[in-house]
């Protein structure tokens, strides 16, 4: 409420009450035991929820965030909870709840091992506000405040809330299991660069971490949570420390030494220790011999076992070629996969073709669904396809708009025929391919095919739409275009025609305003799996990598949960919690809570279209308001059950600037029946400020399993409340209300794609107010600075053809809210749309399918 103060002060206490409470207090406080002087802080950081919050200032993280100027607030009644998810069952010894003014005369503290079955640890019925600093013995993932009672009129009210405790389970020292392999290492310096950090800890007694000779010098470890260290084991090379500590630390900053030596002699070093945290350090003060400080292995035992691992192999369905293979024997494995996936459009198989650098000559890989395919190699150009790379739609008659779901990337194709045929429809992303030829979008006999994506790549020959409905390229290099159907939308392309909307229908933008290519695994020189990260681009013009190599860094596999179908959400989110990435391997997948990404950076990276389900009705992922998390290669498929969101990015009322590294969700597709009833309210939510949308397909079903008016139900498919986001390459379909809503400030969609829901009953069941209809693309009336290029909405209303919807855009007519390049259709007559955008525009109708324009608005 706008007349309630920020901050509330209770009123004060007479003062001989306070000095009573003050001595009470001093009397019956016991200094602090072992437990609660090396247990860490859990909760700081951690994904938080409440019942309910007063308003967007005061959201449930404020309470975990470590800043004690923050503070959570509830609505002004009983009863009343906040919790943190500490990512791991942990066994909590202390629990310091910092109140606000408003504060909890009744409450309990609780904990819960999967957030549903609560267990009370502590309990009061007078509790007087303050600092209550609590002894407490419980184990669970989640802990909560459950108020039941509130001291003032207004609501509960946290400055922060912190949860202490171990993730051990103190259970003996685990000897057996090294977590310190495969972990992130850094030191103060390597010798060259043959003695990385990383050497240390890759399990290999072979290779070595070498420092400068200098004194001081370190080697980091980090374990990726809390833990607790029992044994360190310490693989001397010839040159050694004499003196040395052992350190641990909670946040990588403040470090407490565990073992001092200044005695050492090299060779092996088992050392028993008692210390906790996330990182360990090896810190020496003087070498043994004249040159730096060198360390075979480093062997970190921790009490309850070790973390999640990193790495692994990839699975059955994760197919690799290498150049030393028959032609015949890759185009055998090529065929076989695509006799399965050729017309098995909600089929449950998934595959991913991996070939790795070098020269493949004499193979055709026809793609099916749930296939991509990709190089290997660092660049494009490391991976030589003498052959064809072949999208066509025999399966289905020669029509191509049900040619969903499938990719290529990252390698150079030599056409056999002087052109590559890529004949699909939406959620079919053409990255970093360099085609040395033509490139043909059309089916064979040139039926019908429904829009596509390319990015990041060159076509030296000419693109060729043919019968392609509509299109959108960005930072590319192409050798022209054959013509354009209804709407082809470049945006930093070079060679790209100059926009003539809508005659012929080119929108071209010379330079794309923010975009960085998607994640994308390699091997390097070693023959080791790395996954690539790039740089985020402003005003981008052409491929990143025609110039060099595209700029980014390289994450080694190591630091991925390698997640396979079966794998619970719950070692999911361990792997997260530990500082894991993520990378999900063909397949579908069960989702029964939520995933939580909430670390910045966090890669969470899926090849062969993984697909997420969920269960009874929970929000699959969600991603904190962080800098640089980057979502790339997902499939959600709605469950039985509603699920309110199928990806959340940022919590409501996110406010936090990320302009020098957005999050990014980038070929994430959202499905909603057609493989089996689903429910989905709305598919995608976007509240992170800066965050960039690259290439999505969100989709209601018109045909398949589960399909129907109140069957496969969704309102929404996305939603962007976020201000500073840009969308390149929406496709968005079906939806039963407003298909896209846009309340965010100096928001940008570069290319729009839509079909309204084909199935409304009647004009009544599909009515918004006095208006027919909801508008596919609307740009709430509290915006003021919007805009968009090369936008695209069709109606075919096969229930009821006599439907006519009001518009297909909607927006506040004011400067600051522009359009170019609009247009409607009505797909042969089966119903009507009014106007274009607000009441502007001709009505889209008619048996000739004809669109109708709009080049710029208002």
């Amino acid at each position: 409420m706008s007349s309630v103060p920020s901050v509330r002060r209770r009123p004060a206490r007479p003062l001989l009450a306070a000095l009573t409470a003050l001595l009470a207090a001093v009397a019956l406080v016991a200094p602090p035991g072992p437990a609660r002087a090396a247990d860490p802080l859990l909760s700081q950081g951690r994904p938080t929820t409440a019942s309910s919050t007063e308003n967007a200032g005061t959201p449930a993280s404020n309470a975990t965030d470590g800043n004690a100027g923050t503070r959570w607030s509830s609505a002004f009644a009983d009863p009343q909870w906040i919790q943190v998810d500490l990512g791991a069952t942990a066994t909590v010894s202390r629990v310091s709840l910092t109140w606000e003014g408003a504060y909890a005369r009744a409450y309990q503290v609780q904990t819960s091992t999967d957030g549903t079955t609560w267990t009370t640890v502590f309990s009061t019925t007078n509790g007087d506000g303050g600092t209550d600093d609590l002894t407490v013995n419980g184990t669970g993932r989640y802990v909560r405040m459950y108020g039941t009672a509130r001291a003032t009129g207004y609501g509960y009210s946290l400055w922060e809330f912190q949860v202490y405790g171990s993730t051990g389970t103190g259970g003996g020292c685990d000897t057996a299991t090294n977590a310190a392999q495969g972990r992130p290492a850094t030191a103060s310096s390597t010798e060259n660069a043959g003695t990385p950090a990383s050497a240390a800890v890759d399990g290999n007694p072979g290779t070595r971490w070498a420092s400068a000779a200098a004194d001081p010098q370190w080697l980091r470890i980090d374990l990726g949570s809390v833990r607790t260290v029992c044994r360190v084991v310490l693989s001397w090379e010839a040159a050694y420390a004499r003196s040395y500590q052992i350190q641990t630390s909670t946040d990588g900053t403040t470090w407490t030494t565990v073992f001092g030596t200044t005695t050492g002699d090299g060779g092996t070093d088992p050392v028993t220790v008692n210390g906790t945290g996330r990182y360990l350090r090896v810190y020496g003060t003087a070498r043994g011999t004249g040159y730096g400080y060198s360390l075979w292995e480093v062997t970190v035992n921790t009490t309850g076992g070790g973390t999640v691992p990193g790495g692994g192999p990839l699975g059955p369905n994760v197919i690799t070629f290498d150049p030393s293979m028959s032609a015949a024997s890759i185009q055998s494995q090529l065929d076989a996969v695509f006799r399965t996936q050729e017309s098995n459009q909600f089929g449950t198989q998934r595959y991913a073709l991996m070939f790795k650098p070098g020269d493949y000559s004499g193979i055709n890989a026809q793609i099916g669904f749930y296939t991509s395919i990709m190089g290997l190699g660092r660049n494009p150009g490391d991976v030589r396809i003498h052959g064809d790379v072949t999208v066509d739609a025999g399966w289905f008659g020669g029509n191509a708009t049900q040619n969903f779901w499938r990719s290529a990337s990252n390698m150079r194709v030599y056409p056999s025929a002087g052109f590559t045929r890529w004949a699909v429809s939406q959620a079919a992303p053409f990255r970093r391919m360099d085609i040395q030829g033509d490139l043909n979008l059309a089916p064979n006999g040139y039926g019908w095919a429904s829009g596509g994506y390319i990015a990041d790549s060159r076509v030296t020959g000419v693109v060729q739409p043919y019968s392609q409905q509509q299109w959108y390229t960005r930072d590319s290099n192409v050798g022209g275009y054959l013509n354009a159907v209804w709407n082809v939308t470049n945006s930093g392309v070079v060679g790209a025609p100059a926009t003539s909307f809508p005659n012929p229908p080119y929108t071209t933008l010379a330079q794309t305003p923010v975009s960085r290519d998607v994640p994308y695994l390699y091997v390097d020189g070693a023959g080791a799996y790395q996954v690539f990260v790039p740089s985020t681009r402003t005003n981008a013009s052409g491929a990143s990598w025609l110039g060099g190599s595209t700029p980014g860094t390289s994450i080694p596999l190591s630091q991925f949960y390698v997640a396979k179908p079966g794998d619970s959400a719950a070692t999911i989110n361990s792997a997260l919690a530990q500082g894991l990435n993520l990378l999900f391997t063909p397949g579908v997948y069960a989702v029964d809570r939520t995933i939580a990404v909430n670390r910045p950076g966090t890669v969470v990276l899926g090849i062969g279209y993984p697909t997420l389900v969920p269960q009874n009705g929970v929000v699959p992922m969600t991603v904190a308001d962080v800098d640089g998390v980057r979502l790339a290669g997902l499939l959600f498929d709605a469950g039985a059950v509603n699920s309110p969101v199928l990806l959340q990015v940022g919590p409501a009322g996110s406010s936090a600037r990320h302009t020098a590294d957005p999050t990014s969700v980038q070929d994430v597709f959202f499905r909603i029946g057609g493989a089996h009833a689903g429910k989905a309210t709305t598919s995608l939510v976007v509240n992170t400020d800066d965050a960039l949308i690259d290439h999505i397909w969100a989709w209601r079903g018109d045909h398949g399993t589960g399909i129907g008016w109140t069957v496969n139900t969704a309102d929404t498919g996305l939603i962007v409340n976020g201000d500073n986001v840009t969308a390149l390459g929406l496709f968005v379909e079906h939806y039963q209300k407003h298909e896209v809503i846009w309340n965010g400030e100096n928001g940008r969609t570069i290319f729009f794609q839509n079909e309204l829901p084909y199935d409304p009953p009647n004009a009544a069941a599909w009515t918004n107010g006095s208006r027919v209809g909801y508008a596919a693309f609307k740009v709430a009336d509290t915006v003021t600075s919007f805009e968009g290029w090369g936008m695209g909405s069709y109606c075919y209303f096969n229930v009821d053809p006599t439907i006519a919807a009001y518009h297909s855009f909607e927006a506040p007519t004011r400067a600051g809210v522009r359009f170019h390049d609009l247009l409607t259709v009505s797909l042969g007559g089966n119903g009507s749309i009014t106007h274009v955008i607000n009441d502007t525009g001709a009505t889209a109708q008619g048996t000739a399918t004809v669109p109708v324009n709009v080049v710029s608005y208002p």
